[in-house]
């Protein structure tokens, strides 16, 4: 079918360039106009999603084109999308998957046929800024049509408007001059936001985002976005449970790292979902017929995981007595004997599995992965894969050997402890590249709960 969706991305020549302040103060400007704004986030990151959902209060989700294909790429989008779509890149805006621009800024917007604005930090030039823009608009056959510029004096905007409109043919709608620190995201803010510090961080995004009105050609934003052409997409055949399950989501500040297009997978498979949080209530959720844990950051709250005794009992009795389990990264160092904490100290967690997860003075696994079963477990059957990714410094002592891990440079390493009602390892897991995968899963759930009937 095809639909019209008002997007444009917003991508810069290298990480710290300013693209999530930038993002995060258009978001705030949209929505103040009251428009119906989502947001996106290229790649696999948790945290920006969790940021513009939390405090922009925006509906927001991941794209990744290493994780899905071009059509489940655009369905995601399309089911999502709001009035007005602002997708923010990520690093670079040709870097990907390695060497590669699988997984990149450029790659999805040319699957989505986004134009693009490219935000480019200023500091410490003025005419180069015209060369980097000249550069990456002539670098390949894109849809890049306008610029903003970061770090930009007043006094030497005009001139490098002129120079970067003559030179490379593209508008510049606007500048940010270098911003009072109060109006910046420090590395705390784009952590996990805290109830407590949503209200100053509000304030501070609505100073941004007047200020971004004043600098920045809002309007011509918004001309942009509803200039996209039409976009062709077909919605994939989700199959349904015979039966509603009912599936237990561990959601607190320690396992908060869910891809909202996962849970949305469930439930349109016929899950039931129920978010419980392991750090402050008792028991498990009554009737559950399985559970799944994410990643997020439980070696920050390792005590407090460790005192709730009967949750971690609950826990442990029903992984013990087969209800079907998922646990990703923060969720599978929780289901170990212990876990250390930032400063050493080690703890008690749930014990279902015999490992200790423990800091190490390095990232010990980084990027995307390809994970391929090798023998029949919960999720896959012996050969099959699904595509994911890690990124953690904690490491166990045992990290299972149900499936292999392969990276783009072809390098492979056996990972996550499996049966046939447990999937336990640190990759996160993105469903829609296989969907086989959480319907396998959710089949399991329903013959657990067959059985305890």
């Amino acid at each position: 079918m095809m639909e019209h969706h008002p997007r444009f991305m917003l991508a810069a020549a290298s990480s710290n360039s300013g693209k999530t302040l930038i993002t995060c103060g258009i978001l705030t400007a949209l929505k103040r106009r009251g428009l119906d704004v989502s947001s996106f986030k290229c790649g696999p990151d948790y945290i920006d999603p969790m940021f513009h959902s939390k405090v922009i209060g925006t509906k927001s989700r991941n794209l990744d084109t290493f994780f899905t294909e071009p059509d489940m790429t655009k369905h995601l989008f399309c089911r999502s999308a709001s009035r007005i779509s602002v997708i923010e890149g990520v690093m670079g805006f040709y870097d990907g998957n390695g060497s590669q621009l699988s997984g990149s800024s450029y790659e999805l917007s040319e699957v989505l046929v986004a134009p693009v604005i490219l935000i480019l930090n200023c500091k410490g030039m003025a005419n180069t800024s015209v060369a980097l823009a000249k550069g990456l608009k002539e670098f390949r056959k894109n849809n890049v049509v306008g610029i903003i510029l970061n770090n930009m004096s007043k006094s030497v905007y005009p001139t490098v408007k002129e120079l970067i409109e003559k030179e490379v043919g593209i508008k510049v709608i606007g500048h940010v001059p270098k911003l009072k620190e109060e109006m910046t995201l420090s590395s705390r803010h784009l952590g996990l936001v805290l109830p407590d510090e949503v209200p100053e961080l509000k304030q501070n995004l609505d100073s941004l985002a007047e200020l971004l009105e004043e600098y920045i050609d809002i309007d011509m934003l918004i001309e942009i976005a509803d200039s996209a052409s039409d976009m062709e997409h077909i919605s994939p055949e989700i199959p349904k449970l015979k039966d509603k399950v009912k599936i237990g989501l561990a959601d607190d500040e320690s396992f908060c790292f869910t891809y909202a297009d996962n849970v949305a997978l469930l439930e349109d498979m016929g899950a039931e979902i129920v978010r419980f949080s392991p750090m402050r209530d008792e028991h498990l959720p009554k009737d559950l017929d399985g559970v799944i844990f994410s990643g997020g950051y439980p070696e920050l709250h390792t005590k407090i995981l460790q005192d709730n005794s009967t949750m971690k009992e609950d826990i442990k009795k029903a992984i013990d007595g087969r209800m079907p389990c998922i646990a990703e990264c923060g969720g599978f160092m929780y289901l170990n004997r212990r876990m250390g904490d930032p400063d050493g100290n080690v703890c008690d967690m749930v014990g279902a599995l015999d490992g200790e997860s423990l800091k190490t003075d390095k990232l010990v696994r980084f990027g995307y992965i390809t994970l391929t079963a090798r023998n029949d477990n919960l999720l896959l059957k012996k050969g099959e894969s699904i595509r994911g990714h890690e990124f953690h410094y904690w490491d166990c002592t045992d990290n299972g050997e149900g499936c292999t891990a392969t990276k783009n440079s072809g390098k492979s390493y056996e990972c996550v402890r499996t049966t046939d009602r447990l999937f336990a390892g640190y990759p996160h897991l993105y469903y829609h590249s296989n969907i086989n995968v959480p319907y396998r899963f959710l089949n399991a759930c329903l013959e657990y709960k067959e059985v305890r009937k």
